[in-house]
């Protein structure tokens, strides 16, 4: 029965993996006989997993799109790989990604091997990029984190404050936040009796106590909003543009960084989100296309100064009458 089970798993890893399998040599991979084979693959069908078949020559099994998503089965590279990914998406700026991207990396580093989330930790720390570019987290303290969050369960863990020595903070999870390329905690803390943002990057040993706790209201709007006015950081400005460019040509121009909505075959809506409106000036400016101001007001006297400012430069903006009287 074991060995019919671990089959089983190989099987539907090996469905996982291509789009479609000749009979013949699916059997070969796994060893057993296309008699086997049928067996197996309608043992799959009675647990719910769409397999396909077709008969003939070209004939084979494909695992089709069904109700539900089945388990997926990684290799050790691969879970390697997924996890580094998912910990990049949570930090990608991508409207409704965070949270998700957070739930994903806590069920993965959950299961992982401790071998395998050394090598996580590793890779997070040697590499850079535009998503994650501040201090590395690991992933173990990360989804602890999220998972006394989730489970709205104390939290004890070693913290050091700028300028402090390292001490013993306890506290009532609410969100993990990622903003300007670091993780942040918002959480209710115990010893001083206020709500407090901790840095993820200065946070050691998060340990759950299994107390568990009624959630407080939080005195912002959402612990983003906490977080950026704990740290000082100005709201982010929402630019809005018509460009009158194709869509995927200012998609290719401002990648992630921005949403394009098509309008028509050579006009679309692009909308960013930063804290400076250097950026999205300098965005629209890489399209090389016409493209009219949305919103917010800031924006527009934002470009404006900026047209006035290279028009000096080129020796070619208007001269005041006055000036030259």
């Amino acid at each position: 029965m074991a060995n019919t089970s671990s089959r089983t798993l190989r099987l539907l890893s090996l469905l996982q993996t291509h789009r479609h399998w000749p009979g013949l040599e699916l059997a070969g991979r796994l060893g057993v006989s296309e008699r086997t084979l049928r067996r197996d693959i309608d043992r799959l069908r009675e647990l719910g997993y769409p397999v396909s078949a077709a008969r003939g020559t070209d004939g084979g099994y494909q695992l089709a799109p069904g109700a539900v998503l089945p388990p997926l089965l990684l290799d050790d590279e691969e879970a390697v790989a997924l996890a580094v990914g998912i910990g990049d998406a949570a930090q990608s700026g991508i409207a409704g990604m965070e949270e998700a991207s957070l739930r994903a990396l806590t069920k993965v580093v959950r299961v992982l091997p401790p071998r395998l989330r050394a090598r996580v930790d590793a890779l997070r720390a040697v590499t850079v990029s535009a998503s994650a570019s501040g201090p590395a987290v690991a992933a173990g303290v990360l989804t602890a984190i999220a998972q006394a969050c989730r489970d709205e369960e104390r939290l004890r863990f070693g913290y050091a404050s700028r300028g402090s020595a390292p001490a013993e903070r306890e506290v009532e999870p609410h969100r993990v936040v990622a903003t300007g390329g670091r993780w942040y905690l918002v959480a209710y803390d115990l010893l001083r009796h206020d709500w407090r943002s901790f840095r993820l990057d200065r946070l050691t040993g998060p340990t759950a106590t299994g107390t568990r706790f009624r959630p407080r209201p939080l005195p912002a709007e959402d612990a983003a909003a906490f977080v950026r006015a704990a740290s000082g950081a100005p709201a982010p400005y929402t630019v809005e543009a018509l460009v009158h460019a194709p869509a995927a040509r200012v998609r290719q121009a401002v990648g992630r960084w921005g949403t394009v909505e098509p309008l028509a075959p050579d006009s679309c809506r692009l909308t960013m989100t930063s804290t400076s409106l250097d950026w999205p000036a300098q965005a629209l400016g890489n399209v090389g296309a016409e493209f009219e101001v949305l919103g917010p007001p800031e924006f527009a006297a934002h470009v404006q100064d900026w047209g006035a400012r290279f028009l000096r430069a080129t020796g070619k903006a208007k001269k005041n009458p006055r000036s030259e009287a």
